[in-house]
């Protein structure tokens, strides 16, 4: 019954006194808002706010520098394809080259991160009403859910190009190429693929959702990241309604 009040308007209800106490005029009201019901104008626009600065904060902090490389939780390493393969290569001395590898990919995820944040906005200008009630009544992550569906495709195709370009300029190709080289070298191996442009985007993406799942439920369960007004009033409200 709460669920479906987030879908109405603030209202007033009218209540005559007059059938309480006999002394009060007939004509005597009261108006009582139902102040935790917000309009659905005020839950889209909370919702908005709240995934722009979500997504926005997230890409901010994953393109600065050590985003990725210092985030334990977002770090790229080796493809799980390859892991065989560094840990030879250490085993053989070439232990730096390796971490020149982890460290140039990282980097070029850094520096792709930046062009994220137009491609959530777009998302987010496009949500129906449905997309919108879903989200706010949903499980903890399901803003984060909502991007994975809309969004991951065009991550791609826009991050692709710009993580080949990134790889190329932080010298991550130069790197892993020569990595794939000196193991292909070893006897009795499977080859190891030497690109890595693919397995960098996909980490790279899924680097921005992990961010972006920490900063919705940060909006969720903390009242000061509620950065508005409208959005401490529709998140309270959603709280109550869910529980």
């Amino acid at each position: 019954m709460k669920r479906a009040l987030l879908i109405l308007p603030l209202l007033a209800v009218t209540i005559s006194l007059s059938s309480f106490d006999n002394r009060k005029p007939a004509n005597t009201t009261i108006n009582i808002p139902f102040q935790g019901s917000p309009s659905p104008f005020e839950i889209g626009s909370a919702l908005k706010q709240a995934l722009q600065q979500g997504t926005a904060k997230s890409a901010d902090k994953l393109s600065a520098v050590n985003g990725f490389f210092g985030n334990a939780e977002v770090k790229i390493l080796f493809p799980p394809e390859a892991q065989k393969a560094e840990k030879a290569l250490r085993e053989i001395g070439l232990g730096k080259l390796c971490d020149n590898v982890i460290l140039s990919l990282n980097r070029a995820a850094e520096d792709a991160a930046k062009d994220a944040k137009p491609i959530f906005i777009d998302a987010i200008k496009k949500m129906s009403i449905t997309d919108v009630r879903n989200i706010l009544l949903g499980p903890k992550d399901a803003a984060t859910q909502y991007f994975k569906t809309t969004t991951t495709a065009q991550l791609a195709a826009k991050f692709k190009p710009v993580i080949q370009a990134s790889l190329n300029k932080v010298g991550a190709t130069k790197y892993y190429g020569q990595a794939a080289g000196e193991y292909n070298k070893l006897p009795f191996v499977k080859h190891m693929n030497p690109d890595i442009v693919d397995y960098a985007t996909q980490k790279t993406i899924s680097g921005l959702f992990v961010e972006i799942a920490k900063e919705e439920l940060n909006i969720r369960q903390n009242i000061g990241a509620r950065s508005t007004p409208v959005m401490q009033k529709v998140f309270s409200f959603a709280a109550k309604a869910v529980h």
